[in-house]
């Protein structure tokens, strides 16, 4: 799964990178995590320009009776998103980016587990594929909210966790947000593990456990980078 991430990177350069005119009102983060609001790219629901938007991170699909059902919808399995009813709809209407610059995973020790966090080698942003949803309560109040989709985990992470987020080259953003356009099969060519040759991954401290820590402490090595 993927259940913590960061976004440190300057709102200009993510406006660069996902080709949008204004910069998000964004501060940095570095442990992101499950029923916070996160920025995503999608095309606007009435427009169909591309936008930047905050969404509530745990999807809760349009049919549910209730907004908790979000808590259990922060990931959806690549390999079945097409087919599963909380996912479906969404897959094939409401796709977005999840712009990101690191995630966590942890690893099963003796004793515990030992977090990890995986970046690439430039520590560039990237784009994590997701799906977004639109869920009104009885008396009317909205919950716009997103998965993020997971895949097989590459070289780097098989000794890290089972699966890893999709992670989208930036040739991949535009057929990804294309509802309209993009055919079931470009889009299951998408999903697909991140080459393990662009990241990296390093232990960092337990601090990072608790969604409550912020700050750059989360990121930082246990041990110099390329000695873990």
């Amino acid at each position: 799964m993927c259940g913590r991430f960061t976004l440190r990177t300057p709102p200009q350069a993510l406006a660069s990178l996902f080709d949008l005119p204004e910069a998000p009102p964004v501060e940095p983060r570095y442990n992101i995590a499950p029923s916070q609001p996160v920025l995503a790219v999608r095309l606007h629901p009435q427009t169909g320009q591309r936008e930047f938007t905050f969404l509530t991170w745990g999807l809760v699909p349009f049919w549910a009776k209730d907004v908790k059902i979000g808590y259990r919808m922060i990931n959806a399995r690549a390999e079945t998103v097409a087919e599963k009813p909380a996912f479906r709809a969404a897959y094939k209407y409401r796709r977005c980016i999840v712009p990101a610059d690191g995630f966590y995973e942890w690893q099963k020790r003796d004793g515990g587990k030992q977090p990890y966090f995986i970046r690439m080698k430039d520590d560039r942003p990237f784009g994590i594929a997701g799906l977004w949803e639109r869920w009104e309560s009885p008396d009317g109040s909205v919950v716009e909210s997103c998965t993020l989709l997971t895949t097989e985990p590459n070289e780097r992470l098989r000794p890290l966790h089972n699966r890893m987020p999709v992670i989208l080259a930036p040739e991949d953003y535009e057929p990804w947000l294309d509802v309209q356009g993009a055919s079931p099969l470009v889009l299951q060519a998408l999903l697909k593990p991140y080459p393990a040759s662009q990241m990296e991954a390093y232990p960092v401290s337990t601090t990072v456990n608790s969604p409550r820590q912020e700050g750059p402490a989360c990121v930082e090595p246990l041990h110099p980078v390329g000695h873990s």
